[in-house]
């Protein structure tokens, strides 16, 4: 009996030597699997390098790195305390693990625009919500909640498990060329698909309804938030999935599905065309897409009626009051420029048409414009004929949507069909 139970106090004795020996779960590292599928480490576990303000270039918000986390020491508000990546991703897996403090609230967004006319991250970038929602000061509508797509989407309860404030948790964002998936805790409690009827029905009827570029860009920072209490983030690592092209039709030839109208100016649908017409107000009028388009190849067709000062812009976006930002490749009476590049607001003509092209512009007949938006690459063509080729790092590093122009005066009226669009 002593020899047996001399042998038990051996082995007990022996396991747990070996299991003080065995070392911890390392954090803020890659596994060779891992690194071999492509994973990226967004924090180091040491520093806050490759983190930045937002809108900014440097890091003055109220974070810090310490003892292998990412920590938020609450001294945010809405309209400050938030970080963003060096890098813009598109589609990407994101996971990390959290934790707050009691009461706490804090996010994770992506697609973050960075831009002196946005304040604030979250009127462009969908945010996965990290909140205390048990022992949170104030009540919380559902989509307030933990790993809600804040404002749009909610999790399914039956499969949401949360730890309590001050214990760790893991979460996980896909987002693969629009379909959209939150995970927690290893569970699924989110799917849907970006920019379809429903998704543009929620975003414009709820928070979002005075945003208009919310949730619209498909790159973009990703984006960590001080909402005045403490949070801690760690093992925050990034797997980038490839870009699909499509082929789109932009105009369906019976209404104006896809397309948004900006101001007071006429757009309308007449045996099949597409119609810009001056309003009584005769200011500048937009339709834009609902969507943004970056890399493109875009044919469209046009006739000018009356007078036919237009135009389309690309990678723009839209200010309250009807003020498109971006590039605008012209369309004008003969001996204006069609197909050069103009800046709103800013640099005003970028490019503009030699006086020997002004004749490829088919007067009172259809034309074939052609725009070419490649990276930092613009290439127009007019009747098939090279119109510019720009290349402009400003353009480079923006995005955003086609838009149809009414020039302001009065007494304009444009056709157009045949909108046919290629993502490159």
């Amino acid at each position: 009996m002593k020899s047996r139970f001399f042998l038990l106090c051996t082995t007990l004795l022996m396991t747990m030597v070996f299991a003080s020996c065995e070392p911890s779960a390392k954090h803020n590292v890659l596994t060779e699997a891992e690194k071999a599928e492509g994973w990226q480490l967004l924090f180091d576990g040491e520093t806050l390098n490759g983190w930045r303000d937002y809108n900014g270039d440097s890091l003055t918000a109220p974070w810090f790195a310490e003892n292998g986390m990412i920590q938020a020491k609450g001294e945010g508000a809405d309209e400050h305390g938030y970080i963003v990546t060096d890098k813009l991703y598109e589609n990407f897996e994101l996971v990390w693990d959290w934790k707050v403090a009691d009461g706490g609230n804090s996010g994770v967004l992506y697609h973050v625009v960075e831009n002196p006319k946005f304040a604030v991250p979250y009127v462009t970038g969908p945010e996965y919500q990290l909140i205390d929602n048990l022992g949170f000061p104030d009540p919380l509508e559902e989509w307030q909640k933990t790993a809600a797509d804040y404002a749009m989407y909610v999790p399914d309860t039956a499969k949401l498990i949360i730890k309590p404030a001050g214990e760790w948790n893991t979460s996980k964002i896909v987002f693969d060329n629009g379909h959209v998936e939150h995970w927690l805790n290893g569970e699924k409690v989110i799917e849907f698909e970006a920019w379809t009827e429903d998704w543009f029905a929620r975003k414009n009827s709820g928070k979002w309804e005075n945003a208009p570029e919310y949730g619209l860009a498909r790159k973009g920072v990703i984006c960590l938030q001080d909402h005045g209490s403490a949070a801690w983030f760690r093992n925050v690592k990034i797997k980038e999935l490839p870009r699909k092209t499509q082929e789109v039709n932009l105009f369906n030839g019976v209404d104006l599905t896809g397309w948004e109208a900006y101001g007071t100016e006429k757009w309308y649908v007449q045996d099949g065309l597409l119609v810009c017409e001056s309003g009584p107000d005769k200011q500048y009028g937009y339709l834009a897409t609902r969507e943004y388009y970056d890399n493109f190849d875009l044919s469209v067709e046009f006739k000018q009626e009356a007078d036919g000062n237009s135009g389309v812009f690309i990678r723009s976006f839209i200010e309250p009051g009807a003020i498109v930002n971006g590039w605008q490749v012209e369309v004008a009476p003969k001996g204006n420029d069609t197909g050069g590049i103009y800046e709103s607001y800013e640099r005003g003509w970028l490019v503009q048409i030699p006086d020997e092209k002004e004749e490829i512009l088919k007067v009172g007949d259809w034309n074939t414009l052609r725009i070419v938006v490649n990276g930092d690459n613009v290439k127009t063509y007019l009747n098939g004929e090279e119109m510019v080729d720009l290349t402009d790092e400003k353009i480079g590093k923006a995005q955003g949507r086609i838009a149809l122009q009414i020039h302001d005066g009065g007494g304009i009226k444009v056709l157009w069909r045949n909108l046919k669009l290629q993502t490159l």
